[in-house]
């Protein structure tokens, strides 16, 4: 009879826990928080939603107003500035350059009108 004989068993190794240093958590929160910081920046730097351009613009002070009365609409007031134009694009216009948006209007606001149906009746 012949015997297999086995290798010996190896020591067994002990499993070490991974610990981190104070100096090491402060490198790992700031590699997690470069990613915001970068962002917050880029958005800083890039400026808001206001875009200068070097076309001339229309001065202060010489466009037409009109006063919204008890009762009227922008859709009314569209239809009185400029009656031979589609009342939509007039809407469109006056809430564009009022920086409206769903069209409600109060009796007693004041709304610029578009250069180009200030000159109508």
């Amino acid at each position: 009879m012949s015997a297999i004989l086995l290798p010996a068993p190896s020591p067994r190794l002990r499993s070490t826990r991974l610990r981190l240093t104070a100096r090491g958590r402060a490198v790992l929160l700031t590699l997690a928080a470069l990613p915001a910081i970068a962002i917050i920046a880029i958005s800083v730097l890039g400026g808001g939603s206001a875009l200068a351009s070097l076309e001339d613009g229309v001065p202060a002070g010489t466009f037409q107003t009109v006063t919204v009365m008890p009762g009227e609409s922008l859709w009314s007031i569209a239809q009185e500035i400029a009656p031979d134009e589609d009342p939509r694009d007039v809407v469109a216009d006056i809430e564009r350059l009022n920086g409206m948006s769903g069209g409600i209007v109060a009796a007693g606001q004041r709304l610029a009108i578009p250069a180009e149906y200030a000159s109508a009746p």
